[in-house]
């Protein structure tokens, strides 16, 4: 019996050995990366990550007489890694402030998911702002979207990006109130209108440190309006979870609405939240509308 045995053993010993080692994962491809990105790459064999590289050479900053040059923190840069049968990419992208919004439908039209949205200088001229991108799957999906980011930097360098204006005081609004209301009933209305600014908050729970955070504390998204029925400006913050940014970045974009910043405002608190800033001129019902269409991608207290 334990003769049998041992000679089973030895069958499995013997199958295991001859068996094909598992297949490693497929390296990257360089070149091809480099072709759909329309950027230089560098290969940091050690770490795995083939980076591609596109300094803003284009930009002139001068923050408080000093003058910045791309090695100093102006160069954009994708890097790419093989996750298991994946390919990731995490990256920054170093923009001028008309250039954020189309660059960052660019990104998420492309299938990247945009991480942030700040900035990493104080007193420049231009002002600049600084997009985090990411994103997990298949290499050409990945590096098709960073090429798009890319040319559409290209395309709007030189101040061709769109920036908004209105004339608009909010001592001088003449918005209907109810209008307003009917828009964001159940999503925060009714709203709050005063000295020619009507605004609405929708809270979010949370907790930190043990203690409950919510709308009065402030977890929460809120929307102002100043201006007329026919043209307003609104402006305000949004919190929302990890799992649903980009979710609302897309709703918000297609709205026309402006994202201004995107970050976090408490450390340890749980589930974490993400603020995101924005800001959009248009017919108030439609700068609402876009609002209360982000808010359905969420689950903010009050909301259906």
């Amino acid at each position: 019996m334990r003769a049998r045995a041992l000679s089973g053993l030895m069958v499995l010993l013997s199958a295991s050995a001859g068996a094909a080692p598992a297949p490693k994962a497929a390296a990257l491809d360089q070149a091809r990366i480099e072709q759909l990105t329309g950027a230089k790459g560098k290969l940091d064999e050690k770490a795995g990550v083939f980076k591609v590289s596109a300094p803003r050479a284009d930009l002139k900053v001068i923050s408080s007489g000093v003058h910045i040059t791309p090695p100093m923190g102006l160069t954009s840069w994708a890097a790419f890694t093989r996750a298991g049968n994946h390919t990731a990419v995490m990256g920054d992208i170093v923009l001028t402030e008309d250039q954020v919004n189309p660059v960052m439908s660019a990104a998420l039209d492309g299938g990247l998911d945009v991480t942030a949205l700040h900035n990493h200088f104080f007193w420049e001229n231009p002002k600049i702002m600084f997009m985090h991108i990411g994103g997990m799957g298949d290499e050409e999906r990945l590096a098709t979207g960073v090429g798009a980011v890319f040319a559409k930097i290209k395309e709007t360098a030189g101040g061709k990006g769109v920036i908004p204006k209105a004339d608009i005081d909010p001592a001088k609004s003449t918005l209907d109130p109810k209008k307003l209301d009917a828009v964001f009933a159940g999503h925060g209305g009714p709203g709050d209108y005063k000295d020619g600014v009507y605004k609405v908050v929708v809270g979010r729970a949370a907790k930190m440190g043990g203690h409950q955070m919510g709308k009065a504390m402030g977890v929460n998204t809120w929307a102002a309006l100043a201006g007329s029925d026919d043209q307003a400006v609104i402006d305000g913050d949004f919190a929302m979870q990890e799992s649903e940014l980009q979710a609302v970045l897309k709703s918000l974009r297609k709205s026309g609405i402006n994202i201004v910043a995107i970050h976090q405002h408490m450390t340890g608190e749980q589930p974490r939240v993400l603020f995101l800033h924005y800001w959009g001129i248009g017919k108030a019902a439609d700068l609402a509308g876009a609002v209360v269409g982000a808010l359905k991608e969420t689950k903010h207290d009050g909301a259906p």
